[in-house]
């Protein structure tokens, strides 16, 4: 029988030891280890670590890596104040972008790539390159382990460098100082605040009420009884870049009342032969309301079911909608058109906190 050994316990891996025999003249089986620990390889010194040219050659280079980051920032931040927003440039292959967010994009990747690679190249080529082999300690260190850690950290931080290589340190405060900065100017985009903006819209006095789907100005006769018309200020048209925006808080909805259906005395005064002009625009979310009674004379919002009663006032009278739909007040021009009288006396849609 071959002779064996415990797990792991006096195991030999040297294939050169002198064999014996046991008493049947058989050479015994020897076993390895499978998992012999290798050690570390030896440490080769850098041309760094020997040469103080070499060495200054690389803190050149990481000052120069933070100096660029730096420099990114700064254009960063003359891109978001200088560029318009609504500049477009052609970038192959990526075709037609917005500008602004190109150059934000640019810049900022630029000075955060900048700051990792002067930290690869810092730690690659100027901190130790030996490896550093530490046992795993259980938690809840005795306070010897603690001043070992400190002490551990002092070694790290001398080995850093970071005393002696005042130009990496200046310029590595720097980088970091400024790529924060992007951050606080992109606040800007939060503001400015709206001011007035949420108070009016593109009417105003004169402009006529043109049809939405057709866009042709609208008389008193194209407005039948019974019917939901919907209609847009003269002059704004689909292809303006403000459209959007503006048709947000200008979209109308032209409704034709027996006058002696209207119970609002205001809303008589502001209408037309009984034709009446409210914001299509939700005070509850926003929503468009596009659904017409034609027997009660109530429009109903799709989103939330909100109600308002166009006999009186446009006033709610089912749904999570807080205030009436603000009225526009209209009339006809010389040449017989619908056209505006003034823009809304209230803000259309939603309440804000600013609303008094």
């Amino acid at each position: 029988m071959s002779s064996e050994t415990g797990p792991h316990e006096n195991v030999s891996d040297d294939k050169n030891l002198p064999s014996a025999q046991d008493a049947s003249g058989a050479e015994p089986e020897v076993h390895t280890n499978p998992f012999a620990d290798p050690g570390l390889a030896p440490h080769d010194p850098r041309i760094q670590d020997i040469d103080e040219r070499a060495a200054k050659r690389s803190e050149r280079v990481v000052a120069m890596l933070f100096t660029v980051s730096m420099l990114a920032t700064l254009g960063f931040i003359v891109a978001y104040a200088v560029i318009p927003v609504d500049e477009y440039v052609y970038i192959f292959p990526i075709g037609r972008i917005s500008a602004v967010n190109f150059a934000l994009g640019m810049t900022l990747g630029v000075a955060l790539f900048c700051i990792g690679a002067a930290a690869v190249h810092w730690s690659r080529t100027l901190m130790s390159g030996a490896e550093i082999v530490q046992d795993r300690y259980p938690i809840g260190a005795a306070d010897e382990d603690k001043a070992g850690a400190l002490a551990a950290f002092g070694e790290g931080a001398r080995d850093s460098q970071l005393g002696r290589r005042k130009l990496i340190r200046t310029t590595m405060f720097g980088a970091l100082a400024l790529v924060p900065l992007s951050g606080v100017v992109l606040l800007g985009s939060l503001g400015p605040a709206p001011g007035t903006k949420l108070r009016h819209t593109a009417w105003a006095r004169g402009k006529r009420l043109v049809n939405e789907n057709t866009h042709e100005a609208l008389r008193p006769e194209d407005i039948t009884i019974g019917s939901l018309s919907f209609a847009l200020p003269e002059g704004l048209e689909h292809d303006d870049h403000s459209f959007q925006k503006e048709i947000a808080k200008a979209a109308l909805m032209l409704v034709r009342l027996e006058p002696e259906d209207i119970k609002d005395q205001q809303e008589l005064e502001w209408s037309y032969q009984g034709i009446v002009a409210y914001s299509k625009i939700c005070t509850h979310v926003g929503c468009p309301v596009s659904l017409y009674e034609q027997q009660t004379h109530h429009v109903l919002c799709p989103c939330h079911q909100s109600t308002f009663d166009l006999a009186d006032g446009a006033r709610v009278i089912f749904g999570p909608a807080g205030h009436p739909l603000p009225q526009l007040r209209i009339g006809v021009d010389d040449e017989g058109y619908l056209m505006a009288l003034d823009d809304f006396a209230e803000p259309v849609g939603p309440s804000f906190w600013e609303r008094g």
